[in-house]
């Protein structure tokens, strides 16, 4: 089932994805349930938004991927490379990705993102599962020239608008052979499979909730395969998971 959130006439509503309908959800289906209001409208006549909005943070997963690492000369990590990304950063599909003054580096990192459901402390691998809501698509928006002078991550990867989520949450994705796409321009720059992480899923969900607590609508991003590189003001950026949909937006310098 994919759920988007999306704008119509003034408000903001969620939906189940038919075909080239929105069957039109009575509230946010994480805290209401699936109970539809009777309404369809054509995904045609709305303004697609980000699926969700993290209420408290975006956990992010650095080195997730061992090709990724090598292209930039990190060491591989024994356990997950945690940051964080504030919930000001999320954009969704369409929107546009600004390049501030401070860097003059921007790239794109394409990810598979999970939407946690529940309430989740020290949960054990086995029941990762339990707490997933569904899974989205991201784009890991990272100012690379400033990782290094900054010594941690907080600004190289929290800027506003770095972190484009959507169209949609897939509540019944299968991980196990999926895989995620970037195209910058058109043109194919990553491809990576799910298989291939460092740490999967289940375990991070065990990492993550051992230090803290996860809220629903909290969101975790898996890391980024190899092939991340730069984008400029005016570019197009496209992350594509099959299966769930294609995230696109374009760039823009700030003003």
């Amino acid at each position: 089932m994919k759920i988007a959130r999306f704008s119509h006439n003034d408000a903001i509503k969620y939906g189940i994805v038919d075909g080239t309908d929105l069957v039109v959800l009575a509230g946010d289906p994480m805290f209401a349930g699936f109970d539809t209001t009777g309404e369809r409208v054509s995904l045609g006549d709305v303004a697609l938004l980000a699926p969700v909005i993290p209420r408290s943070k975006v956990v992010c997963v650095g080195r997730n991927y061992r090709a990724h690492a090598e292209e930039l000369n990190n060491d591989l990590p024994n356990e997950p490379l945690l940051f964080f990304k504030p919930n000001t950063a999320v954009i969704g599909p369409g929107d546009a990705i600004v390049r501030p003054s401070q860097t003059d580096d921007t790239q794109w990192e394409g990810e598979l993102a999970v939407v946690i459901g529940t309430i989740a402390k020290n949960v054990a691998a086995d029941d990762a599962a339990d707490v997933i809501f569904g899974y989205t698509v991201a784009n890991d928006v990272t100012a690379r020239d400033l990782q290094g002078p900054d010594r941690q991550w907080a600004r190289a990867k929290g800027m506003d608008t770095f972190c484009p989520l959507g169209p949609a949450i897939e509540t019944e994705f299968d991980v196990a052979s999926g895989e995620v796409i970037t195209r910058h321009n058109e043109v194919e720059v990553q491809r990576g499979r799910f298989q291939d992480m460092i740490f999967p899923i289940p375990e991070l969900i065990e990492y993550i909730t051992a230090a803290f607590t996860l809220l629903p609508g909290d969101v975790i991003l898996t890391g980024t395969p190899s092939g991340v590189g730069p984008f400029r003001g005016g570019d197009a950026v496209e992350v594509e998971i099959p299966g769930i949909g294609i995230l696109r937006n374009l760039a823009r310098d700030a003003a």
